[in-house]
């Protein structure tokens, strides 16, 4: 091993998750900057730091020095001083502020920030609210560290420290020590592979309680994620000895404590012979919404002695349409069921339907209202319908402290409820909806049933429907407008099972461009993305079209599509770097996790409007819902110029572009297709080959997902 000195004069390369960096380092007795390699995620730019490690020759990058560990002390020089400042590494310091505080206290900067930090209100410009954002963070920053140190001693990515330290606070390195896998539990982005082997350094034995237990319970999240409500016991115990390398009777014996001490609920299933083990949340939404269900529909509806004929005439005659037999059913339906679902496909009527049953209500001198599982699909009801749509979330007044404010001791006010895209609504969330259902309520939901469940538990929609105790109401004829319509004709053959008519034309909106080359698939959707449909159709590339894969991985999978579209379609030099990913002002990009107290959701699409690297923040616009992020919270976002078809649910654009290739056989199937399709609502453009079309529509076994609300829906309270 040899020793290396030197000072960070760039940060060439850093993955924020698992802690890799490359950095240029100036050292003594070296005319040039020396390439270091390793762990050195906390590095920062001014820092002098000792290496020990090796020299090696790369290939294509020539002589480096690979870093295995290293120490960090404070710059000695002025103007190592002012860089270190000046990189970004305290909040409320960035370089021009540096540079006056240096330029006041010179060799003695440190000390007076860390001993004497109310004299920095002697530097130009800085007021008492700069200088307590600068005191806070000095002494995050010196916490951080200590957590950083604490987890490189036991191996781990010290890129984790910051959410560690922003979790648990000064009792961090406490609390990790006493039991690092409650890290899987409470901090996103930690699962229960790192917090083991954090557990696993630190000397854990492989055989304790706390690693079983959390093991298993990482096992059923892991399984909600694939939309599970349970997993059967044996099922379970297979995964979690996969997982933890133990032996079965040890997580039997487990299992069992867990369920006795009420970690885990179990139920018998007669049909299967065997046991469901829930998560608490889980079963308590499961048997909560069936049991909610029950009660709405055991009252009558107030709406059923009206003259529903007159008010349909009335209806006809306002609106200038004459219904057919179908929408007429469902009309006379949602006022006299208390329940009801109505489901179809594109070009079938829905929006028109769902506009004739709320003025129907609204004759009926009803309170209507009106939501959406997320902000996209609540806005376009709002178009749709001339009334305000809101978000389930917004609707039910969540709030991160108190969580849902409107419950069964708070019921909404209204008559009716409309909800529309319900097939993505998953069980923690529809039940928490019924609760503040008033019970004198009707409820209408609305969506297409042969769309890809909910990305969160459960297959709500469809278990209601097949339950056979609510009226359902399905729309099958085309409209006579959306029969020009080769994505609706499309739509309708996929979900058949039979084979789209690629035929373009230039008055089409179905187009296919055969190709199987990924790497030339690739160039065709850049050039379609950035030349031929903004200039054709006269749209903004950002706003108006949106690239959709069927898979995140691979060379036409999302993640490398939004690196080439984000270098194509935004210039921008102003960018921001985290967990691998430059983030350029005027991105576009999605959240991927609900975070309840920025009021922004998973598939929420926004742009970023400003990056201010003084206080490494980032804000995004959703929709006019302004957004700040601090940048170790970047790993809740993705970029947006592609996204899986899975995360398009509930969302609509004007144009649509997809790769369907081969390469994404193992997700290749008819629901997938049919989801893709019925996303674009001017212009779709497929890019791939007829054959992985074939397949996809050829493979109609959707995951059966383990849920019980159908069955309970069916079978009579004891």
């Amino acid at each position: 091993m040899e020793y290396l000195s030197g000072v960070v004069e760039r940060i060439t390369f850093c993955n924020e998750e698992n802690g890799f960096g490359v950095i240029k380092l100036k050292s003594k007795g070296f005319n040039e900057l020396i390439t270091v390699v390793g762990n050195l995620a906390s590095v920062n730019v001014g820092a002098t730091l000792r290496l020990k490690g090796e020299w090696k020759y790369d290939s294509k990058y020539g002589k480096q020095f690979n870093a295995i560990e290293y120490e960090e002390s404070v710059p000695a020089t002025i103007a190592g001083i002012e860089k270190y400042l000046g990189s970004g590494l305290i909040k409320g310091i960035g370089p021009v502020y540096a540079r006056e505080i240096v330029r006041k206290f010179k060799e003695d900067t440190i000390r007076i920030i860390d001993e004497e930090p109310d004299r920095l209100l002697e530097a130009e410009g800085i007021g008492p609210k700069r200088l307590e954002m600068i005191k806070k963070a000095w002494q995050e920053q010196k916490e951080i560290k200590n957590v950083m140190l604490f987890l490189q001693s036991n191996g781990v990515s010290t890129a984790y420290a910051v959410k560690i330290y922003k979790t648990y606070g000064n009792e961090s390195i406490e609390i990790v020590k006493k039991n690092p896998y409650k890290l899987a539990d409470d901090i996103w982005g930690i699962g229960f592979k790192t917090a083991d082997k954090i557990a696993q350094q630190m000397g854990f034995d492989r055989n304790s309680y706390e690693r079983c237990s959390s093991g298993i319970i990482y096992v059923l999240n892991e399984l909600s994620n694939d939309g599970h409500c349970f997993a059967y016991r044996e099922q379970l115990i297979a995964e979690a000895e996969k997982i933890l390398e133990l032996d079965k009777e040890l997580i039997s014996t487990t299992l069992d404590k867990m369920i006795s001490e009420k970690a885990l609920i179990a139920e018998f299933i007669e049909d299967e012979n065997e046991y469901a083990i829930y998560l608490p949340a889980f079963y308590y939404s499961e048997t909560g919404a069936a049991k909610r269900i029950k009660e709405i529909l055991k009252e009558k509806s107030v709406f059923r002695s009206f003259d529903n004929n007159r008010i349909i005439k009335q209806v006809q005659e306002e609106c200038g349409i004459q219904y057919d037999e179908v929408q007429v059913e469902a009309i006379k339906t949602a006022a006299d069921a208390k329940i009801m679902v109505l489901t179809g496909g594109p070009g079938t009527g829905k929006t028109t339907t769902t506009l004739a049953i709320i003025k129907a209500f609204q004759k009926m001198s009803a309170k209507v209202l009106l939501a959406a599982p997320t902000g996209r699909a609540a806005k376009r009801l709002s178009e749709t319908t001339g009334i305000e749509a809101k978000t389930i979330h917004r609707l039910l007044e969540y709030t991160p402290i108190e969580g849902y404010k409107r419950n069964e001791e708070n019921p909404l006010d209204c008559d009716v409820l409309i909800v529309d895209e319900a097939s993505m609504i998953d069980i923690i969330l529809m039940y928490n909806l019924l609760k503040a259902i008033p019970s004198h309520a009707v409820f209408i939901l609305v969506g297409d049933v042969d769309q890809l469940p909910s990305v969160g538990p459960g297959n709500v929609l469809k278990d209601i429907i097949n339950s056979g105790v609510v009226n359902v109401v399905c729309l099958k004829r085309i409209f006579r407008q959306a029969l020009g319509s080769a994505i609706v004709k499309n739509a309708h053959r996929i979900n058949k099972g039979d084979f789209p008519i690629l035929k373009g034309g230039k008055e089409n909106d179905f187009f296919f461009i055969e190709e199987e080359d990924p790497k030339k698939i690739v160039e065709i959707i850049k050039d379609l993305c950035t030349r031929r449909l903004p200039s054709y159709y006269k749209v903004d590339p950002i706003h108006d079209i949106q690239v959709l894969s069927p898979m995140q991985k691979g060379e036409v999978g999302a993640y490398n599509l939004n690196l080439v579209l984000q270098e194509a379609l935004n210039p921008s030099k102003v960018t921001i770097k985290y967990g691998g990913i430059t983030y350029r002002l005027n991105d576009k990009v999605m959240q991927i996790k609900n975070n309840y107290e920025k009021n922004v959701f998973n598939g929420d699409i926004g742009i970023i409007t400003s990056i201010n690297l003084e206080d490494r923040t980032v804000v995004i616009n959703f929709d006019g819902n302004l957004v700040e992020y601090d940048v170790t919270e970047l790993d809740e976002v993705v970029l947006a110029y592609a996204t899986t078809i899975h995360k398009s649910q509930g969302s609509e654009y004007k144009i649509v572009v997809a790769p369907i290739t081969t390469q994404h056989f193992i997700m290749l199937q008819r629901n997938l297709l049919y989801t893709c399709v019925t996303r674009a609502k001017k212009i779709l453009v497929l890019v791939g080959t007829k054959k992985a079309i074939a397949i996809a529509i050829s493979n109609n076994k959707t995951q059966k997902r383990n849920t019980m609300l159908d069955v309970r829906l069916r079978t009579e309270e004891k």
